[in-house]
């Protein structure tokens, strides 16, 4: 090929570069356009709403009067239980099949699957609870079988999180555990999980921030839209001073509640939804900022 021809191609290439670049830069700028508007108009219809009898009351035929009081109390608490659930189970297995799991065709086959369950819609989650743990295991329609039916849904994304995490630490720092003479559990529980836990708890934060404004799972296992009560407390006056018959009180949750007035006639609803999805949207970009500042500090912790 000739030096003409190689500059003919080079110049070919650098404006495919440029019109990619700026097909980017367009697109981009449309996407943050369009969720600018729709927060603009969110904020618009539900920021008035907002004060301290909004988030303390119950909900309430009378809009004026309603309130996300049971709602944010039982996000609140299935937020736990899916946590307390899916982040050891995640954890685990992802240390498993990493560094214990013999590579095969069977290891194979589970490693494919989760990667395809990430991907499965949150429906099929809510139709498994419904008829494994509601009906199956007598759970009912309580916290228990909601927290079992999101963790779920967010434990192939913990179990992935974990995996690429143990796979970022570098080789040298196992073979200078080995060759010290630190076993295969002295090397994960010292090493490897100190190293890891940054990217762990970025991805746990994140599957906690989807969890939170799943609605299908929870409508699907039979959420009640209308709770005029908040479940036990979790911490009782008497000895052992912890009680967990919340886990088997029914419970509603922030996307019911928008769910319930979004499809009631009126302004006043619409705007009460308006204002409930103000507060989702906020606690959810607060957990993802929470999940950028622990990544942000891990790096700088981790030296390699």
């Amino acid at each position: 090929m000739t030096i003409n021809k190689w500059d003919r191609l080079a110049a070919r290439r650098r404006k495919a570069d440029a019109a990619f670049k700026v097909l980017g830069v367009v697109t981009t700028v449309f996407a943050v356009g369009v969720l600018a508007l729709l927060l603009g108009n969110l904020m618009i219809d539900g920021l008035g709403r907002i004060d301290w009898q909004f988030l303390t009351s119950f909900p309430s035929r009378r809009p004026a009067q309603a309130g996300i009081l049971s709602a944010w109390v039982g996000s609140v608490l299935l937020m736990l239980t899916t946590a307390g659930i899916a982040v050891p189970l995640g954890v685990a297995a992802g240390v498993y099949l990493e560094e214990y799991a013999r590579k095969n065709w069977f290891t194979a086959i589970i490693e494919i699957n989760i990667s395809n369950l990430a991907g499965v819609p949150s429906i099929i989650y809510g139709l498994m609870a419904l008829g494994l743990f509601v009906y199956g295991l007598g759970f009912g329609q309580s916290v228990i079988a909601a927290g079992l039916a999101l963790a779920c849904l967010v434990l192939p994304i913990i179990i992935v999180a974990t995996r690429e995490s143990l796979r970022a630490v570098p080789a040298s720092i196992r073979e200078a555990a080995y060759a010290l003479g630190a076993t295969r559990w002295q090397l994960i529980s010292h090493h490897l999980l100190p190293a890891a836990a940054g990217g762990i708890a970025t991805g746990s934060i994140i599957a906690m921030s989807r969890a939170i404004g799943e609605s299908a799972p929870l409508i699907t296992i039979g959420a009640l839209t209308f709770i005029a009560f908040l479940p036990p407390p979790p911490f009782i006056g008497d000895f052992p001073w912890l009680s967990f018959e919340w886990l088997k009180s029914p419970f509603t949750a922030m996307p019911i509640q928008m769910f319930n007035w979004v499809s009631r006639p009126g302004t006043d609803f619409q705007a009460n939804a308006a204002a409930a999805g103000i507060i989702l949207m906020g606690l959810t970009l607060m957990m993802n900022a929470i999940a950028i500042v622990v990544r942000h500090r891990a790096r700088r912790r981790v030296r390699w």
